[in-house]
Formats: C-alpha cells, sequence, structure tokens
C-alpha cells in the first residue's frame, strides 16, 4: 500500500526533476514512511531484539562472574595445595628425624645390651672356672688325703727304722709327682 502511494507521487510530479531539487511532497511522504517503519519495527521486532541483547548481556555477565568466581576458587585450591605440600614437606621431615633418632636410641640400647650379655657371658665363665678349679683344687685334696692315708697306712705296715720310713715317704711323693 505504501509502494502504491510513492509511485503515485513519483508518477504525478512528470519525473522531469533533477536529484537535488526539492520536493516537499516527497520530503513528508519519506518521513511518514520511515516513522511508520520505526512503529512497526517498535512493535515487532525492536523488543526481541532487544530482549535478545538484553538476554546476551546477561549470559556474558554471568559467564564473567563464574570465570572471576572460577579464578577466586582456583587461586584458593592453590594456596591450599601448596599450604598442604608445606605442611606435608614439614611432617616428612619430621617423620625423618624421629626415624633418625629412634635409630640411634636403638643403636646404643643394642650396644649396651650387647654389652651387658658380653659382662654376663663373662661372669658366668669365671664363675664355671672357679667352680672347676674348686672341683679340682677339692679332687686333688681327696687324692692327697688317700695318699697320705695309704702312705701312713704302709708304713704302720713295716714298721721299720726312721730311715726306711724317709725312703717310703719319699717314694710315694715320686709317684704323686708322677700322677
Amino acid at each position: 500500500m505504501l509502494s502504491n502511494i510513492l509511485l503515485g507521487v513519483i508518477a504525478s510530479e512528470g519525473g522531469g526533476g533533477s536529484l537535488l531539487d526539492v520536493n516537499p511532497g516527497l520530503i513528508v511522504w519519506t518521513i511518514l514512511t520511515f516513522i511508520i517503519l520505526l512503529i512497526i519495527l517498535k512493535k515487532v521486532a525492536w523488543k526481541p531484539i532487544l530482549t535478545a541483547l538484553e538476554t546476551r548481556e546477561k549470559e556474558i555477565a554471568d559467564s564473567l562472574n563464574r570465570a572471576e568466581q572460577t579464578k577466586v576458587d582456583a587461586q584458593k585450591i592453590l594456596e591450599e595445595n601448596q599450604a598442604s605440600l608445606a605442611k606435608a614437606e614439614e611432617e616428612s621431615k619430621k617423620v625423618i628425624d624421629q626415624s633418625r633418632v629412634y635409630a640411634e636410641n636403638l643403636k646404643v640400647q643394642m650396644l649396651k645390651e650387647s654389652k651387658e650379655q658380653a659382662q654376663k657371658i663373662i661372669e658366668d665363665a669365671t664363675a664355671e672356672i672357679d667352680r672347676k678349679k674348686d672341683a679340682a683344687f677339692e679332687e686333688l685334696k681327696n687324692q692327697i688325703a688317700e695318699i697320705s692315708v695309704s702312705a701312713a697306712e704302709k708304713i704302720m705296715k713295716q714298721n721299720l727304722d726312721s730311715e726306711k720310713n724317709k725312703k717310703i715317704v719319699d717314694k710315694y711323693l715320686a709317684e704323686i709327682s708322677k700322677n
């Protein structure tokens, strides 16, 4: 409809004017057409376009906010991880130090126990030597007593003179030294 009106205006003019000629009727119809077009666009297309732009702007703002929040969260996680790593390193150093101290204490204790065992073995061996020495001494006393009794018995049996008695004792003493 609008295009028919415009064609009618142009046809009534006769079409003989130049492009620079001012035609008041054409100006009015152009302005009126432009205003009608703006009203139609406002009713039909402007609201959806603005709504789409607002929606897009809100999505972009939300995305930026989420990105900023994600950045803050990532920074917090990074700081927590660094703190955890530092704490883990500190704890591992403590464990290593405790292990060294424990190993040193264990070494000292083992040396002490081995010295105590060695001392006990030496004491036991000394006691065994003393016991065997005492047993050997006791046996030697018994043998000397038997020999003395035997010598006295033989001296008594022969009832000889003192010279013979001396020879008999010397003979038995020589036998003792051989045994």
